[in-house]
């Protein structure tokens, strides 16, 4: 019995020393834990490097951009600026809206970036490396209720230069036609002049002159005899009816075919093959789901 009782002892003061030991190390293998996982990099901040890639991007693209040209493609080209701006405020953009013929010659000669045209090159203009931004279309609409579904391009150059002013010289009925044309600043309106008149240009004198392609629709619900002109994707807007122009409808499919007379290009034309910020803003334009949204809700036909 007595051998037993020091042996039970000796059994206990050993497992004191093994827990001891135990606690002791513990307390050992603490600042290794903690000096690894000070030294790991957490889960959080991995994500935080991540996403801080893409908003130091458009902070890192600056400069500035000169372009010049269409009167027709320059408001297209200014609101998508503005868009492409505000997610890179350190790229400046002006936009001059003299015409296609000093656009063209602005690229050619370098004094400027970009050039803007809304027509094809001719051979003497080349070489210039030209993006096609989108094309545009032109309805000539006139009310639900006049019998005339069509007209040729020769006719309607002759009806807005006021040489053709009865509904019946061209199978309608007999009454005066009441032209509607867009502000003298109107891209729109300079289109139709290029594409329609040539060389020529709209009297204001004859016409009803309203401010947005709404107040055409509008005028031409209200007016029987009335005629005039806009973007053609917003033509189902309004209760007004689309001609055909030399028997083709006015659709998009005929626009990007060429079949249909009153489309054109918009061109956006550099000297050389666009670098840096200026091939990058050439690309958000053509490519950007943004501004490619932006032009189609406008009524522009992107090929």
């Amino acid at each position: 019995m007595k051998m037993n009782k020091w042996a039970g002892l000796t059994v206990a003061v050993a497992m004191t020393a093994v827990l001891f030991a135990g606690c002791g190390g513990g307390d050992a293998a603490t600042p290794s834990a903690s000096a690894a996982a000070s030294a790991k990099p957490s889960a959080s901040s991995a994500p935080a490097s991540a996403e801080a890639t893409p908003e130091a991007a458009p902070e890192a693209l600056e400069g500035e951009i000169t372009m010049v040209g269409s009167t027709s493609v320059g408001p297209v080209v200014t609101a998508l600026q503005e868009m492409f701006h505000a997610k890179y405020p350190d790229v400046d953009i002006s936009v001059e809206q003299n015409g296609s013929g000093p656009g063209i010659q602005a690229a050619m000669d370098g004094s400027a970036d970009i050039g803007m045209a809304s027509r094809e090159l001719k051979d003497d203009e080349q070489p210039l490396t030209a993006t096609q931004l989108c094309l545009d279309g032109i309805s000539v609409v006139v009310n639900p209720e006049n019998p005339v579904k069509g007209l040729t391009k020769e006719q309607l150059a002759q009806i807005y230069k006021g040489e053709i002013t009865n509904w019946k010289d061209v199978g309608g009925n007999d009454g005066e036609i009441v032209l509607v044309t867009r502000e003298s600043t109107s891209g729109t309106r300079g289109a139709f002049e290029e594409l329609v008149l040539g060389e020529g240009q709209i009297d204001d004198k004859l016409c009803l002159v309203v401010n947005s392609n709404g107040d055409v629709g509008k005028t031409i619900e209200g007016e029987p005899n009335a005629i005039g002109y806009m973007s053609m994707g917003i033509v189902e807007n309004y209760e007004i009816a689309a001609l055909t122009m030399d028997e083709v409808e006015p659709t998009a499919d005929n626009v990007k075919s060429g079949d249909y007379a009153l489309s054109r290009p918009f061109l956006l034309l550099t000297k050389e093959e666009p670098e840096g910020v200026v091939k990058a803003f050439i690309e958000y334009m053509t490519t950007d789901e943004e501004a490619i949204a932006y032009m189609e809700e406008k009524g522009y036909i992107i090929p």
